[in-house]
């Protein structure tokens, strides 16, 4: 009762705030319409422009929680249509910074010393403030220059709240609206939890940047920053200084006598190796947060947003993208079968001439104009009619694809940047996917279970020994288990006992 309570009285604060910017009308509903004007009391919105703008706004004003929410949002094009969507990816993150007072006292805090004992020089001002926390400049007291990353006061509690609430709308969205439990909202919600979670403990974000660098080592095309792991806690990530002309800066990128054509290569390779060959991704690598460098390399900052594939799906991703780029609808269809992410009892015919009307109008135009982003955004859209599953890992991955194709048409537009990708995903696809490929997982698989025998064949003898010595001893719990199944009637209680003889037979026919 008490948490009903406390989400009822959160849900009419951000009520009152979506009807100020108007932006409860994008639930197109009458008496949406209608609770907003009751709302602002028969005042005018604060906020003009199309739906998704308005949203943005309101979300904005209403904290870190629902700025990261929308964010998250932007990659349901299947909930919220193309064009929404495509307004709340332009959702900025940022807020005003908070006091330096409070940042030289977390640091202190999370690293048990002073700002004074850590740095040679601090920075007063910061350089950037997000919903999660702000950067400041630093010189370190072994006199390297770092950036260091301090987490916001009050945010953690605030997305306690925050998400407490998204869970309880999702529960009831699903125990009241069954159409809705296809979209997987409380998986979807643990899936976004789960993200901001590890954004707002910084260790998690030094992790990932090792992790990412660790990837490219010997690769001079794209870096990560070294972290500062002695200065580096839960609420404080110091990592070096990077210089560089943001990626988007087309003309200042020339000027330095780089080839903007080489750079987007890089940009195109670098975000193949980081999903197919690692499947590990940074997964916003927007022009904010990716640099080139005086080699014309790219060093990328900002970890706290990182996406997994795990081998399967990229092989599901790769035999579908190489569909898609094939004209192979039947292969694209079959693959979402095959992953699971389709019922069995639907149609593969039917599904097929579905992928193939998405498609066509997108691979039909200029090459440098196809959207491979936009073709998996459509893709998910025609989720309702084939009963498929939200699969929140993709939303993610898509999401960076999307960024990545708005980098690379800023570099060139002239450029597809998949198609520069193309003959590596070929090669891994043949690496992966080709008969070789196949043998060799084959054989692996019969090395484990050959290394797996002897321990089977050890077990096997002693529940051998352990019958003809007196019988298998059960643990009491076990007994007890028995005993509860039968007064209960939930199975005949003569049923264990049959399958331990069953077992028994098995193992002295051997």
């Amino acid at each position: 009762m008490l948490r009903a309570l406390r989400n009822i009285h959160r849900l009419l604060t951000i009520a009152r705030v979506l009807a100020r910017h108007d932006a409860l009308a994008v639930v197109d509903l009458p008496v949406a319409r209608l609770l907003s004007s009751l709302l602002r009391l028969g005042r005018p919105p604060v906020h003009e422009g199309r739906p998704g703008q308005r949203l943005a706004a309101a979300l904005s004003e209403l904290g870190p929680t629902f700025i990261k929410l929308g964010q998250a949002l932007s990659t349901r094009a299947d909930l919220l249509g193309e064009e929404m969507a495509a307004d709340l990816s332009q959702l900025q993150d940022k807020l005003p910074p908070f006091p330096t007072k409070e940042a030289r006292r977390i640091i202190a805090d999370e690293l048990g010393a002073a700002v004074e004992d850590q740095f040679i020089a601090f920075d007063d001002e910061p350089v950037a403030a997000a919903s999660i926390a702000q950067v400041h400049f630093a010189i370190a007291a072994d006199g390297r220059e770092v950036a260091v990353k301090v987490l916001r006061p009050g945010v953690e509690n605030a997305f306690k709240r925050d998400i407490d609430l998204l869970y309880w709308l999702a529960e009831w969205g699903e125990l009241t609206q069954p159409k809705l439990r296809r979209l997987r909202m409380i998986d979807s919600v643990k899936t976004f939890e789960d993200s901001v979670v590890l954004e707002m403990d910084l260790r998690f974000e030094a992790a990932a940047a090792a992790e990412l660098a660790e990837n490219f080592v010997g690769d001079d095309t794209f870096r990560v920053p070294a972290v500062d792991w002695l200065r580096t806690g839960k609420r404080v990530l110091t990592l070096e200084r990077v210089y560089g002309i943001p990626v988007d800066e087309v003309a200042a990128i020339a000027a330095a006598g780089h080839d903007p054509d080489e750079v987007l290569k890089k940009c195109s390779e670098s975000f193949f190796n980081q999903v197919f060959r690692d499947g590990f991704f940074h997964a916003d690598m927007h022009p904010g947060n990716l640099f080139v460098d005086s080699s014309g390399n790219l060093v990328a900052v900002d970890f706290g947003i990182m996406g997994r594939v795990d081998t399967a799906t990229r092989r599901f991703l790769g035999e579908m993208l190489i569909g898609f780029l094939n004209g192979n609808y039947r292969r694209v269809a079959e693959v979402h079968f095959e992953a699971g992410w389709v019922p069995a009892e639907q149609s593969v015919d039917s599904f097929t001439q579905a992928c193939r009307s998405i498609a066509e109008p997108i691979l039909g135009r200029p090459l440098h104009e196809i959207s491979i982003a936009r073709l998996l955004g459509q893709l998910f859209a025609i989720t309702e009619t084939f009963s498929m599953q939200t699969q929140p890992q993709l939303l993610l991955l898509q999401k960076s694809m999307l960024v990545a194709e708005g980098v690379g048409r800023r570099l060139d537009p002239t450029v597809n940047m998949w198609e520069m990708a193309r003959p590596l995903i070929e090669n891994w696809m043949r690496a992966h996917l080709g008969p070789e490929a196949r043998i060799k997982e084959t054989l692996v698989s019969a090395v484990h279970t050959l290394e797996r025998l002897p321990r089977v064949l050890a077990e096997s003898e002693k529940a051998y020994s352990m019958l003809v010595g007196g019988g298998l001893k059960l643990h009491p719990d076990t007994l007890k288990d028995f005993v509860d199944l039968r007064r209960k009637r939930a199975h005949p209680g003569w049923l264990p006992w049959v399958l331990v003889a069953i077992l028994a037979g098995v193992l002295l026919a051997k």
